[in-house]
């Protein structure tokens, strides 16, 4: 999710049962009971029949509110509903909510709904019309199954600067402090209250994103050494223990959404490394394991890639061996992912055909269940969406996951690539 964690940063200048029987080296992170406590009863299987679930993250509302006169937005509204995701991936970026520790959590935030500045805009106001807009595609029968990821710290609940950070660090990405940590249950209590009066019943839960990543949780080490043991297990064992004691029945915690890091660095701490690290009550209570991973031009097709990455390091213990798999953030753009995009026709063909590559080998892996865009709509800093950020056209991509989605399975067969992507 560097795109969000570039996002981020301008934004703020702007599982079940014991893990026994495995030889897994856990950290100085595990919990002091041996045996994890038992796991929310799960909600049904996303992809039951198997195959590949699409999801969706966009920001703006008015983008996906049924229903709603939405002016200039309309023709891009009804792009995205006709690929009624399964499923909607919300973020919360506590750090503008709460800026105060004695404040309450302004859950209707206005925004002015530009994308960073350009138009078309469309005012909105926070989080409370986010879940009135997927209400809205929930009663129209469209998907949008919801799962809720947090991010930001608030100034006051950060812990000072220390250990190796990058010089463009700043509190919202330093770990949480013990004020803090009690302020982010009540967070999670008080969107639950949210999303229960709203209408919208939040059935997957993510402590924290990009947690592997020195934008989200910094320093990633005490020394700027890629040998260094790295801190951010530890610290997001604790987010993800409080996240869970907040969960209803029927809630599932989603572990990970880790940037895909492979190997590991002074700054970031790559995804076996992450995972070696967290506690077993942390591993074994999950129910779907997340990672982010992006398709660029020349891909191979039987690139594992940090998907791959990740089912090796899940393997290693027996509680989360075969365990479900969402990429929850995916998206295609640019030589280099984030690049800016190429308006050639030849190029952006080429990226559609690269996506589509990745979207075939995941519907082929049985452990992966499910895919989210990021973003609908182009966020100029990181550029990956299915339309221009200006809503002016449509990018090939979103003829491809429309074909992924729209009226198709989950579980039925790979949809031929479209016209719109063919060479």
């Amino acid at each position: 999710m560097r795109r969000a964690i570039a996002a981020a940063l301008l934004a703020a200048a702007v599982a079940l049962g014991a893990c026994g029987g495995n030889d897994h080296k856990t950290s100085d992170t595990t919990s002091s009971t041996s045996t994890p406590p038992p796991a929310k009863t799960p909600p049904a299987d996303i992809a039951p029949g198997g195959g590949l679930a699409i999801g969706m993250t966009e920001i703006n509302p008015d983008l996906f509110w049924h229903g709603k006169d939405v002016g200039a937005f309309k023709p891009w509204r009804d792009r995205l509903e006709a690929l009624k995701p399964p499923l909607y991936r919300m973020a919360v970026d506590w750090a503008s909510l709460q800026p105060s520790a004695d404040g309450p959590i302004d859950w209707t935030k206005p925004s002015d709904g530009c994308m960073r500045t350009l138009q078309p805009c469309r005012p909105y106001n926070g989080i409370r019309d986010t879940l009135r807009a997927i209400r809205s595609q929930q009663k129209a029968g469209n998907g949008f199954a919801t799962m809720v990821v947090v991010y930001g710290v608030p100034d006051w609940a950060a812990a000072p600067a220390h250990g190796c950070e990058r010089d463009d660090i700043g509190a919202r990405s330093r770990p949480i402090t013990d004020q803090g940590l009690e302020a982010y249950k009540r967070l999670v209590k008080s969107l639950q209250d949210l999303a229960k009066r709203e209408g919208v019943a939040i059935r997957w839960w993510s402590p924290w994103n990009e947690p592997n990543g020195p934008f989200f949780i910094s320093p990633q080490r005490a020394k700027c050494s890629g040998s260094s043991k790295s801190l951010a297990p530890a610290v997001y064992a604790k987010l993800a223990r409080a996240m869970r004691a907040e969960l209803a029945p029927g809630q599932q915690m989603v572990v990970g959404e880790l940037a895909g890091l492979v190997d590991a660095r002074k700054y970031g701490t790559s995804i076996s490394e992450f995972f070696d690290g967290l506690p077993d009550d942390v591993v074994c209570n999950a129910g779907v394991f997340a990672q982010h991973a992006y398709s660029k031009r020349g891909d191979a097709a039987d690139d594992p890639g940090a998907v791959g990455a990740l089912e090796d390091v899940l393997d290693r213990r027996a509680c989360t061996r075969g365990k479900p798999i969402w990429v929850t953030e995916s998206g295609v753009g640019g030589p280099h992912v984030g690049d800016e995009r190429s308006i050639k026709d030849e190029k952006i063909r080429a990226d559609c055909q690269a996506l589509n590559v990745t979207l075939r080998r995941w519907n082929k892996d049985p452990r992966v269940d499910a895919v989210f865009q990021y973003t609908f709509r182009d966020d100029p800093v990181f550029p990956v969406g299915l339309v221009d950020a200006k809503l002016s056209k449509a990018w090939p991509a979103y003829d491809l996951f429309k074909a992924w989605g729209g009226d198709r399975k989950p579980d039925g067969p790979a949809p031929p690539l479209p016209q719109a992507c063919k060479a």
